[in-house]
């Protein structure tokens, strides 16, 4: 059974940064756009960025826009998020997981049901 592992996450105060990790083993990434998404308690899971498979501008949702990054490492076979200017609304598990419809980041939000390996995902917590 494929299952990403996330990892990273902790708790920090707003304005800090982390860099969160994730990793499938026995699965290749190459190939896959691979999708960062977050749910904070009581709320629906949100794509939170985007990274293709090679070309293609990744995808950030509005909410993270210009405070993460996203990369992609295919020889180490790991996706990052990086993350700065962190605040409390960022709260929330952080899991990675493979759209294996798509090479390509599709534009707009991300659709969790393209997407498959969820991990347990990693917790970040961000106090003001």
């Amino acid at each position: 059974q494929v299952q990403f592992v996330e990892s990273g996450g902790g708790a920090v105060q707003s304005g800090g940064s982390l860099r969160l990790s994730c990793v499938a083993p026995g699965f290749s990434l190459d190939g896959y756009a691979i999708g960062w998404f977050r749910q904070a308690p009581g709320k629906e899971r949100e794509g939170v960025s985007c990274i293709s498979s090679s070309h293609g501008s990744p995808y950030y949702a509005d909410s993270v826009k210009g405070r993460f990054t996203i990369s992609r490492d295919n020889m180490k076979n790991t996706v990052y998020l990086q993350m700065n200017s962190l605040k409390p609304d960022d709260t929330a598990v952080y899991y990675c997981a493979a759209n294996l419809m798509r090479s390509l980041c599709p534009a707009g939000p991300q659709k969790s049901h393209e997407y498959a390996y969820w991990g347990q995902g990693t917790q970040v917590t961000v106090s003001s």
